[in-house]
C-alpha cells in the first residue's frame, strides 16, 4: 500500500536533547568566559544584552609569536567547533571538514595555527538555548534572538582572547559563509584573506519559506512546550521533520533520482524516506531543538548590506584577498548568489562540480582544498 510506504517509523527518542551540556566529556573543546574580554554583557544588534557568554572552540597547530598564522574556520547550520579529528567522548561524529586540515594539508598546522568555535546560539559548549543562564536554569525561551553581526562579535572577542589581531584568513561555507562574511566587512583590517562558500549576501525568499517551515515543524511538536522542554528530549519528532525538510534542499534531485528512484525496500518503504530518516535519527541525538530554531532565525535575518547602505556598498568595505566558490548542483544557494559576491569583490567565481547540491562543499574536499591552498599558498 501506497500508505504503508509513506509511512516513517516511531522517532527515536534520546534520553534527554541533543547537544553538549555541562557534566558532558569536554573532549578536544576549550571554553572561553567573554565578560570580562566584552568588558560586560553581549549588546545584541536586535536589543538587549546577553550575560555570561561563553565559547567552546578548538585549534590546531601552534600560534606564532605575532599571531599572524592564525585562521579562523566557520562552520555551517548544524556543525560545530570539532572541524577535524576522531568520534569519542564529548564529540559524537568525526570532524566535518576531515582533510582539510593536519600536517601537509590544504589548512597546513605545520604552519597555520586552526581555530573552530562552536557558534553564538549553537549547542556544543557555546552559550545557546540548552546552557545554563545566570539564574541557574537553562535559557530555554528566554534566549534572546542573536543575528551574524553578534555571532562575529563574540568571535572578535575570542580572538582578543586568544592575542590573534588579524586572521591570515576566515574560511566559511553555508552558514559559516555569512560569518566569513560578516568578518571581512565588519573588520576590515582583521582579515587578510576571506574564502566565501556556497553562501550569499543576504537570506532569499526561497531559503526563508524553507527556514521557516523547519521551524514551524520544531514548534508544532507538543513538546516543544514553547521552548522550555528541559531536561527532556523535546522536540524531537519536530526536529526530526525539520531535518528532512532541509537534507532536501542539501543534495540534488538527480543525485537523489540515481542513488533512489522511486524504489521500495523490503519493508516497503521508500528507500529515499529511510534515507531521509536516518539523517533526522543522526542529528536527534547530537543537536538540541531550541538551536535549531535559534540559528534557522539567525539565519533569516542575515543581510551584509543591513545598516551598511545596500549589499555593494558593504562589500566595498572588503580589503581582504578573496576567493569565491559555489557548488554548481547547488538549489539553496545557487551560484548566482556567490556571483553577486564575487562581482561586489572584483573576483572571478569558482565553480566546484558536483552531484551533491549544497553538501559538495563538505564532501568535495580535492576541489575545496585546491583553493584553500591558493588562497594561502600551501
Amino acid at each position: 500500500m501506497a500508505g504503508v510506504r509513506g509511512a516513517g517509523p516511531a522517532p527515536r527518542t534520546p534520553a534527554r536533547t541533543g547537544g553538549w551540556r555541562d557534566g558532558d566529556p569536554v573532549g578536544s573543546r576549550l571554553f572561553c568566559q567573554l565578560d570580562t574580554v566584552l568588558d560586560g554583557p553581549l549588546a545584541l544588534e536586535r536589543g538587549g544584552v546577553l550575560p555570561g557568554v561563553r565559547v567552546a572552540y578548538e585549534t590546531w597547530g601552534e600560534l606564532a609569536p605575532d599571531g599572524g598564522n592564525a585562521v579562523l574556520v566557520e562552520h555551517a547550520l548544524t556543525g560545530d567547533s570539532h572541524l577535524a579529528g576522531p568520534a569519542g567522548p564529548g564529540h559524537p561524529t568525526a570532524g566535518w571538514w576531515e582533510g582539510l586540515v593536519g600536517p601537509g594539508a590544504p589548512l597546513d598546522t605545520d604552519r597555520l595555527f586552526v581555530v573552530c568555535a562552536n557558534v553564538l546560539g549553537g549547542c556544543q559548549g557555546s552559550t545557546g538555548p540548552s546552557s545554563t543562564a545566570p539564574d541557574g536554569a537553562p535559557w530555554g525561551s528566554r534566549f534572546p534572538a542573536v543575528t551574524v553581526a553578534d555571532q562575529v562579535a563574540v568571535e572578535a572577542a575570542l580572538a582578543d582572547a586568544l592575542g590573534i589581531r588579524r586572521w591570515a584568513a576566515v574560511l566559511g561555507g553555508s552558514m559559516g559563509g555569512m560569518r566569513a562574511l560578516e568578518w571581512a566587512v565588519a573588520h576590515p583590517d582583521r582579515v587578510a584573506s576571506l574564502f566565501f562558500l556556497a553562501s550569499g549576501a543576504a537570506v532569499t525568499a526561497d531559503q526563508l519559506g524553507t527556514q521557516t517551515t523547519q521551524q514551524t515543524a520544531v514548534r508544532v511538536d507538543p513538546a516543544w512546550a514553547g521552548g522550555d522542554y528541559l531536561p527532556g528530549p523535546g522536540p524531537v519528532a519536530g526536529l526530526g521533520v525539520a531535518r528532512r525538510i532541509a537534507h532536501l534542499t542539501y543534495r540534488s534531485s538527480v543525485e537523489l533520482q540515481e542513488r533512489f528512484g522511486n524504489r521500495t525496500s523490503a519493508t516497503g518503504r521508500f528507500e529515499v524516506a529511510s534515507y531521509l530518516d536516518h539523517h533526522a535519527d543522526k542529528l536527534a541525538v547530537r543537536f538540541d531543538p531550541a538551536s535549531y530554531v535559534v540559528l534557522t532565525e539567525t539565519m533569516n535575518t542575515w543581510d551584509v548590506g543591513r545598516g551598511r547602505g545596500g549589499v555593494d556598498t558593504a562589500l566595498a568595505r572588503v580589503t581582504a584577498r578573496a576567493v569565491v566558490a559555489g557548488v554548481d548542483s547547488d538549489r539553496l544557494y545557487p551560484l548566482e548568489l556567490q556571483q553577486q559576491v564575487a562581482d561586489g569583490l572584483g573576483v572571478p567565481l569558482r565553480v566546484i562540480g558536483s552531484p551533491y547540491g549544497h553538501d559538495g562543499f563538505l564532501i568535495e574536499i580535492d576541489a575545496v582544498g585546491a583553493l584553500v591552498r591558493e588562497l594561502l599558498g600551501t
